[in-house]
């Protein structure tokens, strides 16, 4: 991967209150596809979502623009999840799900908020458990849509979507739903899509596409020292000593005494000698 990737996607998530959600997803497919067009994919969008502003009526309502997005997207275009290969890295990179029509929830969302933005609609993303959402709010309370199929949830169904997670104590049963229906940070949307990513890489041990993800984690997180220590596995994984030393020893200063801390240090020596040789 180019260092001049990262830096693009680096210099698109610097700003907190103006990181361009769309774009800085869609250079996360950089990693896969390094001569990708993203000027072009854009362009793409933006044509899909002018095809739709024509038809909208002048005095139409949110909700009116609403359904008319939903009937768009999923029935015209046929965008849907991708049922039958959903653990298929492509589900995360916006160019493949542009072209194939499928993706998961938070892929399919992302390209739903994009086109619901040029449109004057101001859909958000849902960081909730197990399944990223969509809501709009309006006069009335909150619209809650399952990016999968384009389905308008119930507060009953949503409660139902949280029960697994309350059997197994993950999320006390006491907090009320508002809680997991915030709207999510667009750095948060973006480290979603890259921890998706990294667990698949990582379940098959496919080094190399590790450390891409990482590296954009910690430019993402740059607080996030355990991002840090993980890129340092991906290094060490991948015959880097230097850099795994440098990235697994700044952990070690921030955490020493993290529950993995003695295990790490027990690398270290094996990295040192290693690094010594390639010098």
């Amino acid at each position: 991967m180019e260092i001049k990737a990262l830096d693009y996607f680096a210099s698109l998530v610097q700003q907190d209150d103006s990181i361009p959600l769309f774009e800085a997803a869609l250079a996360i497919a950089q990693d896969a596809d390094p001569q990708l067009d993203l000027t072009a994919t854009q362009a793409e969008v933006d044509t899909l979502a002018a095809r739709l502003q024509r038809r909208l009526p002048s005095d139409a309502s949110s909700v009116q623009k609403l359904r008319l997005l939903n009937h768009f997207f999923y029935q015209e275009l046929g965008f849907a999840g991708n049922v039958n290969d959903y653990y298929d890295p492509d589900n995360s990179y916006l160019h493949r799900v542009l072209s194939t029509r499928r993706g998961i929830p938070i892929s399919l969302a992302v390209l739903y908020m994009e086109l619901a933005q040029q449109i004057g609609l101001n859909v958000k993303g849902v960081s909730f458990p197990g399944h990223f959402l969509m809501k709009m709010s309006i006069q009335s309370g909150d619209i809650v849509l399952d990016p999968f199929n384009g389905a308008s949830l119930s507060r009953e169904e949503l409660e139902e979507r949280l029960e697994p997670y309350f059997e197994h104590n993950r999320y006390p049963g006491a907090i009320p739903l508002a809680y997991y229906l915030h709207a999510a940070h667009p750095r948060e949307i973006l480290a979603r899509m890259l921890r998706n990513l990294k667990a698949l890489f990582l379940e098959h041990t496919r080094w190399q596409r590790v450390l891409g993800v990482q590296q954009r984690l910690v430019i993402l997180l740059p607080d996030d020292i355990t991002e840090r220590r993980d890129r340092g596995l991906a290094f060490a994984n991948l015959e880097c000593p230097q850099a795994a030393l440098d990235d697994l020893e700044a952990y070690l200063a921030e955490r020493p005494h993290a529950a993995d801390a003695d295990t790490l240090r027990r690398k270290l020596p094996e990295l040192r000698l290693a690094s010594r040789r390639l010098n």
